[in-house]
């Protein structure tokens, strides 16, 4: 729900202040974070295979 009350609001302090600003926190995470997950592989898959069997009806079939 959003907040709308006008009492001014401290910024949050996320960081402990014992941790350095420049300590390394959780890295991100990029495209072979994204491939390693099984729907997005079986997706991927399926649409490869639509793609393989029009390619091998246009050449035989045709």
């Amino acid at each position: 729900m959003l907040d709308t009350s006008r009492d001014p609001v401290p910024a949050p302090t996320d960081v402990p202040t014992h941790v350095p600003a420049d300590a390394p926190g959780e890295e991100a995470r990029g495209c072979l974070y994204a491939l390693s997950q099984p729907p997005l592989m079986i997706f991927l898959g399926i649409i490869g295979c639509l793609l393989l069997a029009a390619a091998v009806h246009d050449l035989f079939v045709l």
